[in-house]
């Protein structure tokens, strides 16, 4: 005889931690992107002619000097706005990731170690809420959403009552 399991607490966990390590994958990589030194936007704004538009707006060459506009864009005014946010999405995805995975193992020990399911639906529930610091709302908060109702659903899942197999032999 099977033991029960929280099978929708599980399904909407497991969907929630992939959503949510995807995006948080897609934004470090976008923040990897955008806080390149050389090639695509962070060249663009803050590169010496290394990457896509660099000599438009990097100060020397472009519009503005040191302290104009071009000077922002490229750090001399400040560390450079494109730079500076890139880093930022990048280790905030990676937090995503890792919200992501404990989501994903999480909801794999609820279905694998069903008494425990109070556990790992508060573990659920907190990472899937943490998440938002770390996928930006990952994907229209799709995954938190899950996330949030999954963990609930762990946390007052309840086996049906059956009656004990030594029960029906003496009825």
């Amino acid at each position: 005889m099977a033991s029960e399991k929280p099978t929708a607490a599980f399904v909407l966990s497991l969907i929630a931690g992939i959503l949510i390590m995807l995006r948080g994958g897609a934004m470090s990589m976008m923040g990897a992107f955008l806080g390149s030194n050389g090639y695509g936007y962070g060249g663009m704004m803050n590169g010496y002619n290394n990457g896509g538009f660099g000599g438009m707006m990097n100060g020397h060459n472009g519009y503005g000097g040191y302290g104009g506009f071009g000077g922002m864009m490229n750090g001399y005014a400040f560390y450079g706005i494109m730079r500076g946010f890139g880093i930022g999405f990048a280790y905030m995805g990676l937090l995503g990731v890792v919200f992501g995975l404990i989501v994903l193992i999480s909801a794999l020990m609820l279905y694998n170690h069903p008494i425990q399911h109070t556990t790992w639906g508060i573990v659920i529930l907190i990472f899937s809420v943490l998440s938002i610091f770390g996928g930006m709302m990952n994907g229209l908060g799709l995954g938190l959403v899950l996330g949030i109702v999954g963990g609930v659903l762990a946390i007052i899942w309840k086996p049906h009552a059956t009656t004990p197999p030594n029960q029906l032999a003496k009825n």
